[in-house]
């Protein structure tokens, strides 16, 4: 089993940023994908960003040139630097887990419990 552990949300002004972060525990060996989907209510989950222990990054076009996700592979750690933060950011994003199914797109089976994000404009 995986755990992930969320740090970071919060409340803060349209304009501002915001530093998530996400460490993995327990087998974490065959981990190899890491990324952050948010959901409003209402409103299906959606990616934000993704990481491959390679160094790939993916990214939702909402947040490209806002947002920059990145990782310690020694610690199975990923943080998502949130900037110029829009109210239509504010959702719970959750940490995700899993591994690679092909070079650009992967299965996670791992979540973490959400961290609420709002942002008020």
């Amino acid at each position: 089993q995986v755990q992930l552990v969320e740090s970071g949300g919060g409340l803060v002004q349209a304009g501002g940023s915001l530093r998530l972060s996400c460490a993995a525990s327990g087998s974490i060996f065959s981990i190899n994908a890491m990324g952050w989907y948010r959901q409003d209510p209402g409103k299906q989950r959606e990616l934000v960003a993704a990481i491959t222990s390679g160094g790939s990054t993916n990214y939702a076009d909402s947040v490209k040139g806002r947002f920059t996700i990145s990782r310690i592979n020694a610690k199975k750690t990923v943080f998502l630097q949130m900037n110029s933060l829009k109210p239509e950011d504010t959702a719970v994003y959750y940490c995700a887990a899993g591994v690679l199914t092909t070079p650009s797109s992967a299965a996670y089976n791992y979540w973490g419990q959400g961290t609420q994000v709002t942002v008020s404009s």
